[in-house]
């Protein structure tokens, strides 16, 4: 199985060569697909480095024993051999793990979507809560949040809220995310401390380039007009809102957050490219198989994925029968006991498909 990488420390070696060639560099895409091979074949090569190295100790511990007599010594050789054998079962799941066919969305940035759904006020502050979740999570992890698109209500809360999470590998740890999540809480608006169940929906989108999306002008139509705040207050004096509708598809956009109406086409666009691919690619996986699920995971925006029962502190994911009972710990923020979990079982899926 691991025979296509007996020369991966080779490839490892010209790819760290282009990366120091002035041409590469001046080349930004250029540049970038490189640095993302290069990163992906050094964690290969370590990988196959651990495991080699681990199988040619247990054939000099095996050859070691065919001529020792001290009783001590074969003791420590036989309970080297175990430890030996532990590694090299070890790295070769890590292995199989690494070279499953990648995701070529997991390197990218993300669009996040949130929205309200059923439960009015209570749904809207939801949003606002999963929304600060997430924005912890990517500051722990080193990422930058931006706002492209709000539309919030006046208690705090959001009926909608668009954001461009960038960094590295920001795709492949929030991908699992989208789905209906549910929250179980006493609202503090209820003056007679009944639990309410509301749910917010999630889209995790990742970011399209524009040579991964072909649109052409008169496909677009733009609508400018003044910016609403809570209540319909307007909040501009000037027309610097965009609304962009993609003709041939219905999709449409609207941007207001900044003042400036160019800032606001061009976040309306960046969202449109990004909603677009996610449509042809949702087309061409429903198309390639019909267990697109288990290759991709959960990206079923229809599906309810997790409740949040505040009053119990528990986190339930329904997916793959997950519960914790640290949900105020993840509400800062600490996702990676949701996370990792996730990623395993949709790892062990696709290892499963590929045998």
């Amino acid at each position: 199985m691991f025979e296509q990488l007996a020369n991966i420390g080779e490839r490892r070696r010209q790819l760290e060569e282009m990366l120091s060639d002035p041409a590469v560099i001046a080349d930004n895409v250029q540049f970038r697909a490189t640095a993302k091979e290069h990163a992906h074949v050094a964690r290969l090569h370590e990988l196959y480095s651990g495991y080699s190295k681990a199988q040619q100790d247990l054939e000099d511990n095996r050859l070691m024993l065919q001529e020792e007599t001290d009783a001590e010594m074969i003791e420590l050789a036989k309970a080297d051999n175990a430890a030996l054998k532990e590694q090299i079962a070890h790295f070769e799941q890590e292995l199989r793990i690494a070279l499953l066919p990648r995701d070529p969305n997991d390197d990218k940035n993300i669009l996040l979507e949130i929205r309200a759904g059923t439960g009015g006020n209570e749904a809207a502050l939801f949003a606002s809560d999963l929304f600060r979740m997430y924005s912890r999570y990517a500051e722990e992890k080193g990422w930058k949040v931006e706002i492209l698109s709000s539309n919030p209500i006046g208690i705090g809360g959001f009926k909608e809220i668009i954001a461009l999470i960038s960094g590295e590998q920001v795709y492949s740890r929030l991908k699992y995310e989208s789905g209906v999540h549910r929250v179980q809480r006493v609202p503090e608006t209820e003056a007679q401390g009944r639990i309410h169940t509301s749910a917010v929906t999630v889209a995790v989108l990742p970011e399209a380039e524009e040579v991964e999306v072909d649109i052409a002008p008169n496909e677009l139509k733009f609508d400018v007009f003044r910016s609403s705040g809570p209540g319909g207050q307007s909040v501009n004096t000037t027309d610097s809102a965009v609304r962009v509708t993609h003709l041939p598809t219905g999709l449409v956009v609207i941007c207001q957050d900044e003042k400036s109406q160019h800032k606001n086409k061009a976040k309306a666009l960046q969202v449109l490219r990004a909603r677009l691919l996610d449509k042809m690619q949702q087309e061409q996986q429903a198309e390639m198989s019909a267990n697109r699920k288990s290759q991709v995971g959960s990206g079923d925006r229809s599906e309810r994925i997790r409740t949040y029962n505040f009053p119990q502190n528990r986190l339930t994911d329904h997916r793959i029968n997950l519960t914790v009972y640290q949900l105020d710990s993840v509400m800062l923020g600490k996702l990676e006991e949701v996370i990792d979990p996730l990623a395993v079982h949709y790892q062990t899926e696709a290892l499963k498909a590929a045998q």
